[in-house]
Parts: C-alpha cells; structure tokens; sequence
C-alpha cells in the first residue's frame, strides 16, 4: 500500500476514488467504470505533477525521507555486480549503519560505502537508522585506504540524518572519527564520486562525501543541521522547522546554486519512490559520467580538484 505524505492528499483522494470503482466493478456491478478510471488517473498525473513543479523546502525534507524512497542497499544492488561486503572497523566493531564492499560498476572494480537506514522496523534497528557511530567510519577510513592500495574508484552512497549522537559513541571518539574519514576522503589517491540519495546530515554525511564529484538526487537534502534542529536552536521551537528549511539552503537546486554540489540527478514526478528502477539506472548514468571526467588524472591531480573544490564552497558559503 502506498504512503502519502501529508501535501500530497489531493493526489490520495483521487486515487482512493479510483480503487473505490475497481473494488465496484469487481464485486459485478453491471456498470462501466474504465472511462471514469481513466480520467481519473489523468487528473492523478496532472495534479501530482503540479505538486511537485513548486514544492518547498519542507516538502522536499518529507520528500528525502519517504520510507519508500529507494535505499542504499536498493542501490548497491541495482549498480554494482558481485558486491562482496567487509566488515568491522579492525577495533571495536561492526557497524552496520555503514556498508562498505567491492564490487564491479559497469565493468570496473570499485569499492563503495553507504550508510543504510532500513525499511522496516527490524531493518531500521539493526542500522541504526543510518546513524553511524565511530566504528563506522573508521570502517570507512579502512576501505579508502584499501581502494587507495588498489587503485580502486570509490563510489558512496550518502543518506543520514547524522552522526550518531549517543554517548558511547561520543566515549568512543565520534568526533574524531568523523574528522578521520573526512580526511581519508580529502586525500584519497583514486577517483571519488558520492550521490546523496535521501538526506545528508552535517558530519555524519560529508564524512564520505569528501569526493571529486558530488551529486545530489533531485528531491535529496543536504545540510549542517537538520531543519527541526535548527529551529530548535535559533528560535526554540521546533515547529518552526519548515522556516529552517528554507533558511539553511538544504534543497539540491539551492546547493548547485551556491556550488556545493557537482550535479543533480532528476527523478520522476512524484519522486524517486514511485520509479525506484528508473531513478536507480539513472544514479548509475550519472555516476558513470563522473568517473569518466575523472579517469586518467593523476594521484596528485585527484587531490589538487578535491582539495580545490572544497576550499572554494568554503570561500563561497564563508
């Protein structure tokens, strides 16, 4: 069963009307409902378009957090062939907020990290919710280090609401951590390329989005703090969350603006959620185009752009 988020109702009545007439033809009521069902379905399609031509801020955040929304294991298994996951940090533990593999993406080896949030509520639990904690990201620092051993591109999957904030991960270096992958990302010797694909949270999500090219799905959101957080803060009220959405710039067109991101991969109207296999071929188009511009650069050259790149979003959002 589909789930709608609040903004979209108008598109929810009509297609609740529209399973209303096939539960009445079914049942072998003696009445032709094909011709209403199919101008109901245009109205569907105009008003979901509508919609989603002029949605805010906010409604992007909802948008980026659809429990339908394609995940990062969805991704991993929809782009890279014979993906073998490795796991633990050699420290502590394992986390499985993040995954890390090899694998082969469209004929070349590669290695990949994602932070997962789960589907359901077992999933949800055993993930964390996509929250990583230390051991997660000196995971991650481990994998960079073995793409850079052998010359593998790394591809990762950003989708977070942040670092996890508990205090055994604090006891157990999260911030550290976090600044160790950032890093490990800033200085890899191979080509990096990282989508955020649902939400990226502050420190949580730039830990392995220290890439050369940095793409953001069409309704992803991308931010220091979350917007409920920010309102928090700024004017102690939590409710105000849809102000803080438009404030802190989160939106994939506002960031292309500013020069934070490299690209915005587009999704079908109503979102990623309502054509996962479309927006899944096309993260992987994208994807692939970015590797190309960056084959045949040096190690010093890789450094050199992704050094340069971030230093000028500094200036620039400073």
């Amino acid at each position: 069963m589909r789930s709608y988020l609040e903004f979209e109702k108008p598109v929810a009545d009509i297609e609740g009307k529209i399973q209303e007439l096939r539960a009445l033809a079914a049942g072998g009521e003696a009445v032709n409902v094909e011709d209403e069902i199919d101008r109901l379905k245009a109205k569907s399609s105009q008003t979901l378009k509508e919609l989603y031509s002029k949605l805010t801020p906010w409604q992007k955040t909802l948008v980026a957090r659809h429990p339908d929304r394609p995940h990062a294991d969805d991704y991993i298994a929809g782009l890279i062939e014979d993906f073998t996951p490795l796991a633990g940090d050699r420290k502590f533990a394992e986390d499985h907020a993040m995954i890390a593999g090899i694998g082969r993406f469209r004929g070349q080896s590669v290695a990949v990290l994602a932070q997962e949030k789960g589907h359901n509520t077992e999933t949800r639990l055993k993930h964390n919710f996509g929250m990583v904690r230390p051991e997660g990201y000196r995971k991650a620092v481990r994998i960079m280090e073995m793409a850079e051993r052998f010359g593998l591109s790394l591809i990762t999957f950003v989708d977070t609401s942040g670092a996890y904030p508990g205090r055994g991960a604090e006891e157990r270096g999260q911030s550290e951590a976090i600044a160790r992958s950032t890093d490990a990302g800033l200085g890899l010797a191979t080509p990096s390329v990282s989508v955020v694909i649902g939400e990226g949270g502050s420190g949580g999500a730039i830990a392995i989005a220290t890439a050369n090219k940095v793409l953001m799905m069409e309704h992803a959101i991308y931010s220091v703090i979350s917007p409920e957080g920010a309102a928090s803060i700024l004017w102690r009220d939590s409710t105000k969350a849809q102000d803080a959405a438009t404030a802190l710039k989160i939106t994939a067109q506002d960031l292309k603006q500013l020069g934070a991101i490299d690209g915005i991969i587009e999704e079908p109207v109503g979102g990623a959620h309502r054509a996962r296999e479309i927006v899944i071929d096309s993260a992987g188009k994208s994807i692939e185009a970015a590797l190309k511009t960056l084959s045949g650069l040096s190690a010093d050259e890789l450094r050199k752009q992704r050094r340069e790149k971030f230093i000028s979003i500094g200036r620039t959002l400073g």
